[in-house]
């Protein structure tokens, strides 16, 4: 591991946390003595895309994460939402199990992900996606984005009446009002 800044070799670990798929290395540089952040990935075995005209390309997490980034570009979004985003698209990826993905598979994982984290942001990779060719196609994909999702029915039954009883309603007594007495 080099340093960043002197270009240095030989580091020492200072501290080292595991986040997630990757693992957080502080290190001190034994040249200069500052401190830099490494960031560990298990590499995994490689995942071939399958595009629509045939192709087969190794998958690639940075062509991954720069479109996410360019979806949700100027969008008010908390620091690491996108690269969290583009590790569980590549987990759910990895959890197929398979050598190669076809590159819908992987799109529709990214606008799964997008519709939930931000709907400008999945207009603007659905209207690249999906090869808008009119404002017609970008009207219907935005009418579907504002329909509500259909509530898919639950594998299991029920014990419980489908609507909870209704409340009895309790209404407060005022106090009688008083009628001012006339003076004698």
């Amino acid at each position: 591991m080099r340093c960043t800044y002197c270009g240095e070799e030989r580091s020492k670990v200072t501290d080292s946390r595991d986040s997630g798929d990757a693992i957080r290395r502080r290190r001190e540089c034994l040249e200069c003595g500052r401190r830099y952040t490494t960031m560990e990935r298990v590499q995994t075995r490689s995942m071939m895309v399958v595009k629509q005209d045939g192709r087969r390309e190794e998958f690639d997490r940075d062509k991954l994460l720069a479109s996410l980034i360019k979806a949700c570009a100027k969008r008010p979004m908390p620091t690491g939402t996108v690269a969290k985003a583009a590790d569980e698209i590549e987990h759910a990826l990895g959890e197929m199990g398979r050598a190669e993905v076809r590159s819908e598979a992987v799109g529709e994982l990214v606008m799964d992900r997008l519709r939930g984290m931000d709907r400008v942001a999945y207009i603007r990779y659905a209207s690249v996606y999906r090869d808008f060719k009119d404002i017609d196609d970008f009207a219907a994909e935005v009418d579907a984005l504002r329909r509500p999702p259909a509530a898919e029915p639950s594998p299991q039954l029920s014990f419980l009446d489908d609507e909870p009883p209704p409340r009895p309603v309790r209404r407060r007594r005022r106090p009688a009002r008083r009628q001012p007495q006339p003076a004698s």
